[in-house]
């Protein structure tokens, strides 16, 4: 089986620690994508402006892997807060095409940098 390790531009490279998405045939798996810019800046703001980041983040890893958010089949979702739900939640409903994909949320005691919210997917190609 092949195995391609991708990295998007968009985002800020990690690839000294982690590729962004490994591809195999059929399948892209995104690692999960955190509030930060191009720059690698963390988002300031609201949890709907943080969530928003970690979809467009998402969304450039699933680009650079040659698929899109309609083909994506399960998204996982960690929390800081489970109190953020309803406003993340609101912001993953606009943003995220129609039919939603498989989901789970929960709250992580502790997620990477000490952001609120980060999100991972699986994807067909």
């Amino acid at each position: 089986m092949s195995v391609q390790h991708i990295n998007s531009e968009e985002n800020p490279t990690v690839a000294h620690i982690l590729s962004h998405a490994t591809k195999i045939p059929g399948l892209v798996f995104v690692s999960g994508q955190v509030p930060i810019d191009g720059a690698g800046n963390l988002v300031q703001g609201s949890i709907g402006d943080k969530t928003e980041a970690c979809l467009k983040n998402v969304g450039n890893v699933l680009k650079a892997s040659g698929t899109t958010w309609e083909k994506v089949v399960k998204v996982n979702i960690y929390l800081k807060d489970m109190d953020n739900f309803d406003a993340m939640n609101a912001v993953y409903e606009k943003l995220v095409p129609t039919p939603k994909p498989a989901r789970t949320c929960i709250q992580a005691a502790k997620l990477p940098k000490d952001v609120d919210v980060e999100i991972e997917a699986i994807a067909a190609v």
